[in-house]
């Protein structure tokens, strides 16, 4: 069982940053792919990005490449979501998802946490 925990969310201005984190807990956190998705109401929760178990391979969803990284520390089994240039239309609740295949589809992860609140004002 794998428990996730976001953090990081908050209200900022368009341009400036946030770095979201995704904490587990779990011996296993390390063997699994992670995916940062966001949802707003009344759409569908779409990819951001995605890491690999060991963090060789990455990918990023066209609306964020170029202004999102994202990363991994498996010592301290978390994973992060560096956001840069921040456009109101990044305004979403953030959710982090962990799951044994790599993949940027939601319904691939088995895990996922209740998610964080960014708000990026114009």
């Amino acid at each position: 069982q794998v428990q996730l925990v976001e953090s990081g969310g908050g209200l900022v201005q368009a341009g400036g940053s946030l770095r979201l984190s995704c904490a587990a807990s779990g011996r296993t956190f390390s063997t699994f792919a992670v995916g940062w998705f966001r949802q707003t109401p009344g759409k569908e929760r779409e990819s951001v990005a995605v890491i690999s178990w060991n963090g060789g391979n990455k990918y990023y969803e066209d609306p964020v490449k170029g202004r999102f990284t994202i990363s991994r520390d498996n010592a301290k089994n978390t994973v992060y979501l560096q956001m840069n240039s921040l456009k109101p239309e990044d305004t979403a609740l953030y959710y982090c998802a962990a799951g044994l295949t790599y993949g940027s589809d939601w319904s691939v992860y088995d895990y996922w946490g209740q998610g964080t609140q960014v708000t990026v004002s114009s």
